[in-house]
């Protein structure tokens, strides 16, 4: 993978503005912080963020992925502002699960997702070297 920085842009913080890579494609659905029985452990966007990024790394090692080939993801939220109030937790979690690799990233602010419980649902796209 290789990031992508315009000569000049300042850089990005907790994510690429691009991404370029080869290899073999892994896409995940939307995934939501629950646990493997389908229950919200965590009622808080920071809670979830961190057992949706489990969740979506159980799902890419499957087929021999990890989180050095994420290249994309995008986050959808149901409440901005509790995202960025707890972007300090989102940060540990995912300096715990991801380390200091940066993919290309959007959050989308929405007004459900189809879980009722569910605060974040995130889509992630994996290239893996061939």
């Amino acid at each position: 993978m290789k990031a992508l920085l315009p000569p000049g842009w300042p850089r990005p913080k907790g994510y690429s503005n691009g991404v370029s890579a080869r290899g073999r494609t892994i896409v995940t659905a939307g995934v939501v912080g629950w646990n493997a029985r389908e229950e919200f452990e965590a009622g808080d966007v920071a809670g979830q963020f961190r057992q949706v990024l489990i969740n979506i790394l159980a799902i890419l090692a499957e087929d021999g992925a990890g989180p050095e080939h994420v290249v994309r993801m995008t986050c959808y939220v149901t409440d901005i502002a509790e995202y960025r109030a707890g972007l300090k937790e989102i940060g540990a979690a995912w300096r715990d699960l991801v380390g200091r690799h940066f993919p290309a990233m959007s959050v989308v602010g929405v007004t459900a997702l189809v879980e009722p419980e569910a605060k974040i649902e995130i889509e992630a796209m994996a290239v893996v070297p061939e």
